[in-house]
């Protein structure tokens, strides 16, 4: 039979962001897979140069609105390690309790879109009712249901305050409660495990070739999480752990979603508890300048880790800013996933990397300044850095032998 071509997208009712998609087919089974980007690059990085410090807090948290705290989480811990800041031990628990409600919101959304992929809408129904109080916890707390501006150097811009806490603790607590029924209703489903279980694999020594992150790292095993590996905010100062599934399939990536919202349950209820002992207000360093230097900010979002590179020259704009959003890496292993599976199957191997288009466009380009003639584009550069990479091992080969 002659190979045919499906394609998904750049515009698709099966997704919210415009990307690409070429399923290569021999029938039914899919046989290799081809992405394309380029749709939706908004020049993030470019002008956050042309932004304040403080100003490119609201921008950052724009990159994504899912990891619209994740992203100034990173970019905050990339600044105050220029600055040399200690944060007070407030803020790290404000910073930490906002994390960790973006993570559980993040997961029932992902849950109850799965749900609806697979066409059991009672789930999609069910975890997108069960989100909406979480998200006015976020109104109650910052006056946002999104993008809520609760980040700046040196802590956060508002506080908890004491007599909040009790219902902080109650919208918790409810959540935790539907949890426990969500939960019991993926993981008791036998047709929600005819349909994922072994469906979109991807094993370990996959996820570690293509650098994948998160939940889709977890999945397969593979036991990294910034907050573990690189604690920040108040991580090291809770107890938690981290969820990991060995299968690496859809319902494996599932499962790790679900449990993690527990953990987060937990650490959000450990961070009120450390803000009951101590006083009110205290949630900035003051920080007067940003020196000259260079930075490097993680933060685990609910898709993996987020990565924000600055570097400062004096001034109070960002020199150069370069961010890293999971989907990068996590996108990529569609093509493992994929592979070998149903045409109707690829759709939910897809989903079950949680990917999110908007995070990971991209665009580079080396252009001569006086004349503008461009002079290198993206592949280019990736060849020179492999050519590099190259030279690089044969100079140690030598110096070795």
């Amino acid at each position: 039979m002659k190979e045919k071509i499906i394609t998904i997208g750049p515009y698709h009712p099966l997704q919210e962001e415009p990307e690409l998609f070429k399923l290569y087919c021999d029938g039914e089974t899919v046989k290799n897979v081809e992405w394309v980007t380029g749709y939706n690059h908004r020049s993030i990085e470019k002008l956050s140069e042309g932004k304040t410090f403080d100003q490119s807090f609201f921008l950052v948290e724009r990159v994504c609105g899912i990891c619209s705290t994740s992203h100034p989480f990173a970019f905050a811990n990339c600044i105050e390690e220029i600055v040399g800041v200690e944060i007070p031990n407030r803020a790290k628990y404000i910073r930490s309790i906002i994390g960790e409600m973006e993570r559980i919101h993040s997961h029932l959304l992902w849950v109850g879109l799965a749900g609806h992929f697979l066409g059991y809408n009672t789930v999609f129904m069910w975890a997108w009712k069960y989100r909406e109080p979480v998200l006015d916890l976020f109104e109650m707390i910052s006056g946002n249901r999104n993008s809520y501006a609760m980040f700046k150097v040196g802590g956060v811009r508002r506080d908890i305050p004491n007599d909040l806490i009790p219902r902080v603790r109650k919208v918790v607590a409810d959540v935790k409660k539907k949890c426990d029924l969500l939960t019991g209703a993926v993981m008791d489903d036998p047709v929600i495990h005819a349909r994922t279980k072994g469906v979109g694999v991807i094993n370990r020594k996959e996820v570690i070739e293509y650098g994948a992150l998160g939940p889709t790292a977890r999945a397969a095993g593979v036991e990294i999480d910034v907050r573990r590996d690189d604690p920040y905010a108040a991580y090291d100062m809770v107890d938690w752990k981290v969820i990991t599934a060995q299968q690496g399939d859809v319902f494996a990536k599932a499962e790790v979603r679900l449990l993690e919202m527990y953990e987060s349950i937990s650490i959000i209820e450990q961070c009120l508890d450390g803000l009951e002992k101590l006083p009110e207000g205290d949630i900035e360093t003051l920080v007067k300048e940003i020196p000259a230097g260079i930075g490097f900010g993680r933060a685990e979002a609910p898709r993996g880790e987020v990565f924000h590179f600055v570097e400062t020259d004096g001034s109070q704009y960002p020199k150069r800013h370069k961010i890293r959003a999971p989907s990068y890496m996590n996108i990529p292993t569609f093509k493992v996933s994929a592979v070998g599976q149903t045409i109707s199957d690829s759709t939910i191997a897809l989903a079950a990397v949680d990917p999110c288009y908007c995070c990971t466009e991209r665009m580079a380009f080396v252009y001569d300044w006086k004349s503008g003639k461009k002079l290198f584009n993206g592949e280019d550069l990736i060849k020179f850095g492999q050519l590099k990479t190259d030279d690089v091992k044969r100079k140690l080969e030598k110096n070795n032998s």
